[in-house]
């Protein structure tokens, strides 16, 4: 787990997450790789060049011979982080997951370094994610950002992993505590880079920027995501007014920069609904020339009543040409007619348009019909560029208002957004899969929860979300060792919240409490619950432990389960270390965090049974007998296992070799690892 990983680190490059990529998209393009008579590897897979210029010739695909990319201090090891494990293990909070209203939740919350989380759900959660808000760090020099990397590899090591020079390597370190535009980019880049891979193929993501890091964002997320996966800039009006301080431009707008996975024709953005009230043309100037049929007694008309003879209509705008002669009698044109002009819509489509009750009008005599459109879910507006705070009460002062009356409290946090421009992005990416998946890994102060919970009851949804913040401490220690609240933390520590992530998962129950108060029968199949994880690294104490590539003594073993135990972590929710380390191999081994689990006894020791599959071997004082019952379940066909996994740290050596050979021995093949 913890050692195996460390050790993949270490052989990680800065190209080798892209290099896995090509290998999941393109396999036809790397070398097969060589493996000696006992498995391991003697020769890995790489990448054929020759092989990939000659497919681009023969398939006549020319190369860009100039272009244009990002680079930055930090950028290589910004990429090296995108590609490396977890080196922090998945602690449950069994005091709150036990809980009723919690125990059942497709909800998730994290605490802890995002980076970390991102890594972790690489496995369960890949291509899994409908829908990604963000709301990072402005870098506005106010907000408190630094670059938090502490550069854990040696200078040697970072100067042979980089191929760099010493004052390279100066100029990478220099970014270190820094808030400076590189250090802002290279802690994005592994952060977006590893949100794309958790998102669908039809997966959007959605990222509040203000004008600090604008254009530095759009650069970034063209490289990650590619310039064709740009869906659009919106535009967000975020006070009701400006600061009379300002002498200069007065910040009255922020933005969110939209991008897709893959911008494909399956990708929509929802803006509402067709109104049946509103009318719009079905002629277009840039269009081809085409005819329509219009039978008589369909089409209404202001027009006087009367004859009108054929001819071209409408000079001065886009020209209709009305092919026969019509005569309109009480607003009604009751002679079958063929107008030729610039439609937008063909004869097929026309016909079905009216079938479903789509009325038109031609009430000018530039004789250009409009069509007053049937409600239907199909004929919806695309999502506009601009959206008004003040109109749809999303404004800043509407956040901080909402805060203050969840909290019967002012200013218990910091930099929030308002519920109801949430709500109108995931209208936007959710409205057409109402079931989606949300994920936000800047959460602040949950407002993304508030709103998915909130939209749910607004339209009958049953959207989930994961939220991720870090677990930032409102107060600090001084030298008299005496906690004092930080700057903009006073508020949140006098009320009793030591750290950033408490007010986020309060805000939720909060919330969801008034939305249930509000909506009493409304509120039965809705999911108000959430599951807590803390994503925490181990103590320096265990890190040097695993360290020691020779088997440890057998007093240490039960010493390397409980080290993981929340107790032991300095952490609340009272898991048990082999809580932690199932947690930590179910997310490696693609579990998502509702997978059902049975516990089976084996000779007074219960393991986990996972998916009618897997067993998770983590247990104190295994011996002989354990085995026995284990291999004699298995051989009886009572369980049906794949695949035992083994904690390292949980048998000696002999015990181990026990296993094996048992295992070896049975009629069908079960796939042993052992994990460090």
């Amino acid at each position: 787990m913890l050692r195996d990983n460390q050790q993949f680190n270490e052989s990680i490059k800065s190209n080798s997450a892209f290099l896995d990529e090509l290998r999941q998209k393109m396999p036809e393009f790397f070398t097969a790789t060589k493996y000696d008579e006992e498995g391991n590897i003697v020769e890995a897979s790489t990448f054929d060049n020759e092989k990939f210029q000659q497919a681009l010739k023969e398939h006549n695909i020319d190369e860009l011979s100039s272009g244009y990319r990002l680079d930055f201090i930090g950028k290589n090891y910004a990429k090296k982080q995108a590609g490396e494990r977890p080196t922090t293990v998945i602690v449950p909070d069994n005091n709150h997951n036990q809980k009723e209203e919690n125990k059942n939740s497709k909800n998730l919350f994290f605490t802890g370094d995002n980076l970390e989380v991102l890594r972790h759900l690489q496995q369960n959660y890949a291509n899994s994610v409908d829908f990604i808000y963000i709301d990072p760090p402005y870098n506005t020099g106010s907000d408190g950002f630094v670059y938090p990397d502490n550069f854990e590899y040696s200078d040697e090591q970072l100067k042979d992993m980089f191929a760099i020079s010493d004052d390279e390597l100066k100029r990478l370190k220099s970014i270190q505590g820094k808030a400076t535009h590189s250090a802002w980019l290279t802690f994005m880049y592994p952060r977006l880079y590893l949100a794309k891979r958790v998102l669908k193929d039809t997966g959007v993501i959605f990222i509040s920027i203000d004008d600090n890091e604008h254009s530095n964002l759009k650069l970034l997320l063209d490289d990650v995501f590619g310039e064709n996966s740009f869906l659009g800039d919106i535009v967000w009006l975020k006070k009701r007014k400006g600061s009379f301080l300002s002498k200069k431009v007065i910040s009255m707008t922020e933005n969110c920069i939209l991008y897709a996975k893959n911008n494909n024709d399956r990708i929509y953005l929802y803006g509402g609904g067709t109104s049946e009230k509103e009318s719009q043309p079905i002629i277009k100037r840039t269009n081809s020339f085409s005819k329509l049929k219009f039978n008589k007694c369909i089409v209404k008309s202001k027009l006087k009543d009367g004859i009108y003879e054929k001819g071209e209509y409408g000079k001065d705008a886009t020209p209709v040409h009305l092919e026969n002669d019509i005569e309109v009698k009480d607003g009604v044109i009751i002679t079958d007619f063929i107008l030729s002009s610039n439609f937008i819509w063909n004869q097929d489509f026309l016909d079905s348009e009216l079938s479903k009750g789509t009325r038109i009008v031609i009430n000018t005599l530039n004789f250009q019909p409009r069509a007053f459109r049937k409600f239907d879910e199909k004929n919806f507006k695309g999502f506009p560029s601009y959206i008004d705070g003040v109109k749809i009460s999303g404004t800043n002062e509407d956040a901080y208002e909402e805060l203050d009356n969840l909290f019967n409290q002012k200013n218990i946090f910091s930099y929030t957004k308002p519920v109801n421009y949430i709500i109108e992005l995931l209208k936007a990416a959710t409205n057409f899969n109402k079931n989606a998946l949300i994920l936000d890994f800047f959460a602040g102060s949950s407002t993304t929860a508030d709103a998915v919970m909130q939209l749910n009851v607004e339209d009958g949804g049953n959207r989930r979300y994961i939220m991720c913040t870090l677990p930032e401490p409102t107060f600090t220690v001084n030298s008299d060792g005496k906690e004092v609240p930080t700057k903009g933390g006073e508020t949140a520590y006098k009320a009793g919240y030591k750290s950033i992530d408490e007010i986020s998962r309060e805000r939720i129950i909060r919330a969801a409490n008034k939305i249930k108060g509000e909506n009493p029968l409304l509120t039965e199949t809705q999911d108000f619950g959430f599951k807590h994880y803390r994503v925490v690294p181990p103590t320096q104490d265990t890190l040097e432990k695993i360290d020691y590539d020779d088997q440890l003594q057998l007093d240490l073993f039960d010493d390397m389960i409980d080290a993981l135990s929340s107790e032991k972590l300095g952490v609340a929710g009272s898991a048990s270390g082999i809580d932690t380390i199932l947690q930590t191999y179910l997310a490696k081994d693609n579990y998502q965090f509702d997978v059902d689990i049975e516990m089976v006894d084996f000779s007074g020791i219960q393991l986990p049974y996972v998916n009618n599959q897997r067993i998770y071997l983590i247990a104190k004082k295994w011996q002989t007998e354990n085995t026995k019952a284990l291999v004699n379940a298995i051989g009886k066909n009572e369980l049906i296992v794949q695949t035992i996994v083994v904690y390292g740290y949980t048998l000696e050596m002999e015990s181990l070799r026990e296993l094996e050979i048992a295992l070896n021995q049975l009629e069908n093949k079960v796939n042993l690892q052992v994990r460090y």
